[in-house]
C-alpha cells in the first residue's frame, strides 16, 4: 500500500477515536445525548437596545452633560412625577374570608379589573397571613414597580439630555468578574460608547441587590477602564447605596484626570403613583379617617400620609418580620419609604388648610426620616390617630373643658368628664404626673445640677429648705404662617412655670419649714434657675411627651380652623363646641382609662413618698409635687413674609407635594412631609405662589400677662353656654398675613378656647420632708 494512502486511512482513524471519546465526555457531563453528540448551547443573544430618546418619546431635547463629580439636582429644580399604578385602584379591597375562599388559587382564570384576581394571588402564596399587608406590602407597590421606574427614566433622559444617536438604553453587555471568571449579563439603563459613559437610574434611594454582583465585575475589569458610571437615584442614598457606592468607587479608582470613575447623582424628584384613569373614585378606593370627620362631602381622607402611617406596623418585632419576608424575595427596593424608613415618634403635624380643589382641608404631617430600616418604621397609626382625634376633640368640647388637675386635696375634680373619655385629655393629665417624676429626679442631690440646687437653698441646722411649689407647662413662644387659605405650624416650643403653694394634705414626715417670704421667693428662683432647664429640655426634646407636643400641635391647628370657621366647610363646622366626641373615643389599649387611676398613683406617690434623697449628714429628703398643663396662653411670633420666604422659602411647594406624595423637607434636613385632603380627594394642582410684594414690618405679639399665677386654685372657668368661643368672633387678620397676635390676657385667635382653668386647677407642689436615718451618740 501506497504511504500516502497509509497515511490518510490514519488519519482517518484517528478522527474517529477523538469523536468517539468526545462523545463519550459530553454523556458523562450529562448533556443531552441521541446516539450523537449535541454541541453545547450557544449563550443567549444580548438585546441590543435602542435609542434613548426614540424608546421613551423624547424630542427636541438637545444632548447635555453628565456632572463631572458627585453631585445634587439644586434645591429650586426639586419636583414630582407621576406614573399609572393599576393596583391603586384595589387599594380599599377588604374581603370576607369566604370571598377569599371561593377565589381558589388559579389567579390566570381572571382578568385584571376582576379583584377576585387579588384574592387568588393571595391564596397562592404562603409568606403573608393578613391581606392587608399583602395588598399594600406586596400586590399595589409591584404593580407600579415598572411603570414607575420607566416614567424616571424618562424624565432622566429628557432633563439630563441623554439623546441623539450615541445614547442607547436597555442595552445588554456581558460583564466578567476577572478573578472568578464568572459571566453576569447586565442590561444598562444608558450607554454611550463615543464619551464612554454608563448612567443607573434608580426612581428610590437604593441599588439593585441582583445586580450588584455585575457592577463589581465591571469595576474590576481592565477592559472598561476608559468608562465611567453614574448612578442616578431619585431620593436620598440607604445605607446600603451609600456603602456600595464606596465600595464601587474604591475598585474602579480613578481617571486619567484623578477622578472617581463612579459618581453619584441626588435627583431628588418625588414619585407619585396616581390609579388608571377613571378609576380615581371606583368603589374599591379606600379613604381613611386621617383628620377627615367622615360626615359630609368629607367621608374620609386621601393621600400620602395616609398610604405611610397604614403601612407602618404596629411594633418593632412586626416591622423586622415584614422588612425581612420583604427582603428574601427582593421587594423591600419596590417600598415606599414608609416601611422601616420612617420615625414616626417624630410624628407632628405641621400644616392644615383648604383643599386646593375646593374640597375639604389639605394637611400635612412632618416626621424623621431614617436609614437603618430596623430601628424605626413602627406605630404610625398609632401617632397618626392620636394627632387626628386630639384635632376633633379641641373642636368638639367647649373649651371651658380642656383642664387637667392633680392635687391630693381633690380627688373629685381630676379631669371634665367628656375631656376625660379622649385620647387628648389622657395624654395632658399623664404628661402632668410624668412632670413630677422629672422633676424628683432633676433634684437628686447625686447629680451636679441637683446638689448645686441644695447647696443654693435657704438652710435650716445644715439642712436644705424649700417652700411647697406649683410647676405647670406652658406655651412658649410659637412661630406660625397664615397665608395662601392655610396655616404653616413652623414650631411649638413649651416652657415651665413655678409659683409657691401649699396643699392641705400632707405628705410623711410632718410639716417642714417655716420660710420667710424671702426665703420662699429665693427658694423658687433657685428653683428655675437649676431644675426647671433640665425638665424642660425634656418636655420640648424628651421621648415622653412627643404625644404632649403632638396633642399640642393639633390644638394649634384646631384653633385656627375656629378662627375660620366660616371659610371652612360644613362638616367642620358642625363639629366645633358640639360637644360630642363620640366618634375620638379613648382607643386601645388605653379604652378602659380614667384620671382617677392617674390621681390614685399621684396620692400614693405624695402621701408614701418615692424619691429619697440621702443628705451628706445621714438624713433622708423626701420630695413629692402635684402639677399640671396650662395651654390657657399661646404667644406667638407671626412670621412676616420676608423672614418666611428667607427662612421657610420651599415650605409651601413641599407641603403642596405632601398632600399627593412622601416629599423631602429642604427647610428641615433629615425630615420628610407627607399628608392627603381630608375630603378624599387628591388634586393635581401645584402649590399656590410664594408670596410676593412689598414686606411688612415684623408682627410684634401682644405681651404675655406678668406675674405668676395665684396659689389657690381658680374656679373652673365658664361653662359650655358660657364659652368665648362661641361668641366671640375671630381676631383681626395680621397685615402680613400671618395670624392675629395673641398672649395677652385676653385670649384671641388660635388661644380663644383654651380655657383659663387649668392655670389654677393645674400646677405642682413640690414638698420636702427629712427624717433622721441613725441618732448621734
Amino acid at each position: 500500500m501506497k504511504p500516502a494512502r497509509i497515511a490518510r486511512r490514519w488519519r482517518a482513524l484517528r478522527n474517529s477515536l477523538l469523536a468517539l471519546a468526545c462523545a463519550t465526555v459530553i454523556t458523562i457531563t450529562g448533556q443531552p445525548v441521541g446516539g450523537v453528540a449535541e454541541a453545547a448551547p450557544a449563550p443567549p443573544k444580548l438585546k441590543p437596545g435602542k435609542r434613548c430618546d426614540e424608546m421613551y418619546g423624547v424630542k427636541n431635547v438637545p444632548t447635555g452633560g453628565l456632572p463631572q463629580g458627585d453631585a445634587s439636582r439644586a434645591v429650586d429644580r426639586w419636583d414630582t412625577y407621576d406614573y399609572t399604578n393599576p393596583g391603586l385602584q384595589f387599594d380599599g379591597l377588604n374581603p370576607t374570608r369566604a370571598e377569599l375562599d371561593a377565589a381558589g388559587t388559579d389567579y390566570k382564570k381572571y382578568d385584571h379589573s376582576d379583584p377576585r384576581r387579588i384574592y387568588a394571588r393571595f391564596n397562592a402564596q404562603r409568606r403573608w397571613t393578613s391581606f392587608r399587608d399583602y395588598l399594600s406590602k406586596v400586590y399595589i407597590p409591584n404593580q407600579g414597580y415598572d411603570a414607575r421606574g420607566k416614567a424616571f427614566m424618562a424624565k432622566v433622559v429628557r432633563e439630563m439630555g441623554l439623546t441623539g444617536p450615541d445614547w442607547i438604553c436597555e442595552k445588554e453587555f456581558n460583564f466578567v468578574d476577572p478573578d472568578t471568571g464568572e459571566r453576569h449579563v447586565r442590561r444598562l439603563d444608558a450607554y454611550n460608547k463615543r464619551s464612554r459613559e454608563i448612567v443607573e437610574v434608580k426612581s428610590n434611594g437604593s441599588p439593585d441587590g441582583r445586580e450588584k454582583p455585575a457592577d463589581r465585575a465591571w469595576a474590576k475589569h481592565q477592559g472598561w477602564r476608559s468608562y465611567k458610571y453614574t448612578y442616578v437615584f431619585a431620593e436620598n442614598q440607604t445605607r446600603d447605596a451609600k456603602n456600595f457606592m464606596k465600595e464601587l468607587k474604591d475598585t474602579a479608582g480613578k481617571d486619567a484626570l484623578g477622578r472617581d470613575r463612579v459618581r453619584t447623582y441626588d435627583y431628588q424628584s418625588h414619585h407619585k403613583g396616581v390609579p388608571p384613569k377613571g378609576t380615581e373614585n371606583g368603589p374599591y378606593r379606600a379613604n381613611s379617617t386621617t383628620m377627615s370627620p367622615g360626615n359630609g362631602a368629607s367621608t374620609g381622607s386621601r393621600g400620602s400620609g395616609n398610604q405611610v402611617i397604614n403601612q407602618s406596623p404596629p411594633n418593632p418585632r412586626t416591622l423586622k418580620e415584614q422588612l425581612d419576608r420583604l427582603g428574601r424575595t427582593g421587594e423591600r427596593a419596590l417600598m415606599n419609604r414608609g416601611l422601616g424608613g420612617i420615625d414616626f415618634t417624630t410624628l407632628d403635624l405641621r400644616y392644615i388648610g383648604k383643599g386646593k380643589g375646593g374640597k375639604g382641608l389639605d394637611y400635612a404631617f412632618s416626621a424623621k426620616s431614617v436609614e437603618d430600616e430596623y430601628a424605626a418604621g413602627w406605630g404610625g397609626q398609632e401617632k397618626g390617630d392620636l394627632i387626628s382625634d386630639a384635632f376633633f376633640t379641641w373642636l368638639a368640647l367647649d373649651p371651658s373643658t380642656f383642664w387637667v388637675n392633680l392635687n391630693p386635696d381633690e380627688p373629685n375634680r381630676i379631669i371634665d368628664a367628656g375631656f376625660g373619655r379622649t385620647d387628648a385629655g389622657r395624654v395632658l393629665l399623664e404628661a402632668d404626673l410624668e412632670l413630677k417624676h422629672d422633676i424628683f429626679k432633676a433634684m437628686d442631690p447625686e447629680t451636679e445640677a441637683g446638689r448645686a440646687f441644695m447647696n443654693a437653698l435657704p438652710q435650716r441646722n445644715g439642712f436644705p429648705c424649700w417652700a411647697g411649689f406649683r410647676y405647670w407647662i406652658e406655651p412658649e413662644t410659637a412661630v406660625v404662617r397664615e397665608q395662601d387659605g392655610g396655616i404653616h405650624i413652623l414650631d411649638t416650643p413649651l416652657k415651665l412655670s413655678t409659683v409657691p403653694q401649699e396643699t392641705t394634705t400632707q405628705p410623711p414626715g410632718g410639716k417642714g419649714c417655716d420660710l420667710t417670704e424671702a426665703e420662699t421667693q429665693q427658694s423658687d428662683r433657685v428653683l428655675d434657675r437649676y431644675i426647671t432647664p433640665l425638665v424642660a429640655e425634656k418636655v420640648n426634646n424628651g421621648d415622653y411627651y412627643a404625644d404632649l407636643r403632638r396633642v399640642y400641635t393639633a390644638r394649634v391647628a384646631a384653633e385656627w380652623v375656629r378662627q375660620n370657621a366660616a371659610d371652612m366647610p360644613a362638616e367642620y363646622r358642625g363639629i366645633i363646641n358640639s360637644n360630642d366626641v363620640s366618634r375620638w373615643p379613648l382607643r386601645d389599649p388605653h379604652r378602659n382609662w380614667t384620671g382617677k387611676q392617674v390621681w390614685d398613683r399621684y396620692y400614693k406617690a405624695f402621701t408614701e413618698g418615692t424619691f429619697k434623697y440621702k443628705w451628706s449628714n445621714g438624713e433622708e429628703v423626701y420630695v413629692y409635687t402635684v402639677g399640671g398643663v396650662d395651654f390657657s396662653r399661646q404667644p406667638k411670633s407671626n412670621m412676616n413674609p420676608v423672614r418666611f420666604r428667607t427662612e421657610q422659602r420651599y415650605k409651601p411647594r413641599t407641603v403642596g407635594y405632601a398632600v399627593d406624595t412622601i416629599a423631602d423637607d429642604p427647610n428641615k434636613e433629615g425630615y420628610l412631609m407627607f399628608g392627603g385632603n381630608s375630603a378624599g380627594q387628591s388634586e393635581n394642582g401645584t402649590p399656590g405662589p410664594t408670596p410676593t410684594g412689598t414686606a411688612s414690618p415684623t408682627a410684634t405679639p401682644s405681651p404675655t400677662a406678668t406675674g405668676k399665677p395665684t396659689p389657690t386654685p381658680s374656679d373652673p372657668g365658664p361653662t359650655a353656654s358660657q364659652s368665648p368661643a362661641a361668641t366671640t368672633p375671630p381676631g383681626p387678620k395680621d397685615p402680613d398675613g400671618g395670624l392675629a397676635d395673641t398672649g395677652s390676657s385676653t385670649p384671641v385667635g388660635l388661644i380663644v378656647g383654651i380655657a383659663a382653668v387649668a392655670i389654677g386647677a393645674g400646677g405642682a407642689l413640690v414638698w420636702w420632708r427629712r427624717r433622721r436615718t441613725h441618732t448621734g451618740g
